[in-house]
């Protein structure tokens, strides 16, 4: 699976690309393991309405930034007959869990249904690659238009529109918005070295199976056996697009784990990435005692103008976010485009980071 958007990962794990489902009759949704907001339902159910059929996963960055439209767009047009549907696929294993899940709806103020597809078997149905990925089907239960990733969010309101249009529904009282989503900053782009940081992913599982892995420690790649505790030294020169371990890690199949109790912080990840915006996604054990996590941009705390909305600053002058869900954390939004060093660290053994991503756009993760 690929996440689309400004943060595209390389190697589709899934199946080979799917032919076009456009014209033909949207899949059902198939073998769900959960529901938050809805009643079970079908899509063979819904016909008469046009119905948007999202497929994301909460920690991922790319989905995030949709959800503003796909709430505008439910707002606007519910009651002219769009429906939609977002199929939960989850990227890890703790996505899984439905409190999670229900979570995460809270927190974004999702308002429509969502499906949980916990075995992908509604994403394997639809052949889907991507998180985000939108299909849009009309009454009669054909798939009409598609778009994968974010941005041309004008272009799918138009057809949203044309749809319900189509079926009977009036929408000319309704005022289309004519934003197409956000740019990012050009620089993003300009070259490998000094363009934004790809995303990246702590697990063995991404970084065995990565033509370019993404821990900058040689010896990740040599511990004797997975899970293994192995007492890391940061190599110092980092670069660009790259995570590095400093003190007792174990590399799981999707993490990084923290594997000792400590006092003072001594152990951490760092990198340096570029962007304007940074993201980690951390584990939480439910039941467990919630803890802090250090956060340092530069070399100190991150100064106000550069924290994300879930840092704070503790009782001695360190910005800190508290880890209190399995989510992703936003900790670093600047106003402007950059090149960064970060370093988190926490004492507690629970931390467990599974990825990182970045931002180029003016505000937002």
């Amino acid at each position: 699976p690929v996440s689309q958007g400004q943060n595209a990962t390389a190697t589709p794990v899934v199946a080979p690309t799917p032919a076009s489902l456009i014209g033909a009759s949207a899949p059902e949704i198939t073998g769900p393991t959960g529901w938050v907001n809805t009643e079970p339902l079908t899509l063979a159910g819904l016909r008469g309405n046009v119905v948007l059929v999202d497929f994301w996963t909460y920690t991922c960055v790319n989905c995030i930034r949709t959800l503003p439209y796909l709430k505008d767009w439910h707002e606007k047009y519910a009651t002219e007959g769009l429906v939609i549907v977002g199929i939960h696929s989850p990227e890890f294993a703790f996505e899984k869990l439905i409190e999670n899940v229900e979570d995460a709806v809270e927190r974004y103020a999702i308002p429509y249904p969502v499906v949980q597809d916990n075995d992908l078997a509604t994403w394997r149905a639809f052949q889907n690659l991507y998180w985000p990925a939108k299909y849009l089907v009309d009454a009669q239960g054909v798939v009409r238009y598609t778009h994968f990733g974010e941005g041309a969010y004008d272009e799918t309101e138009a057809k949203i529109r044309e749809l319900l249009t189509g079926a009977g529904r009036s929408v000319s009282s309704v005022a289309a918005n004519p934003d197409a989503g956000p740019l990012p900053d050009p620089r993003a782009s300009e070259s490998v070295e000094t363009g934004q940081t790809r995303e990246i992913y702590a697990g063995y599982i991404r970084n065995f199976s990565s033509q370019v892995p993404y821990v900058g420690n040689t010896d990740y790649y040599s511990v004797p056996e997975p899970d293994f505790a192995f007492d890391y030294v940061d190599p110092g020169d980092h670069r660009n697009h790259f995570l590095y371990l400093h003190g007792l890690w174990s590399n799981g199949a999707e993490s990084v784990s923290h594997s000792r109790e400590t006092v003072d912080f001594e152990d951490y990840i760092a990198l340096r990435f570029s962007g304007t915006s940074a993201n980690v996604v951390v584990d939480f054990s439910r039941g467990a005692e919630p803890f802090p996590v250090v956060v340092t941009l530069d070399g100190g705390p991150v100064p106000e103008a550069q924290r994300g909305p879930d840092l704070s600053v503790d009782a001695d002058g360190r910005t800190i976010f508290l880890v209190d869900a399995g989510r992703m954390y936003q900790i670093i939004e600047s106003p402007g485009y950059g090149e960064h060093a970060l370093v988190l660290t926490a004492n507690s053994s629970q931390f467990a980071v599974y990825a990182f991503t970045f931002g180029s756009y003016n505000s937002g993760p």
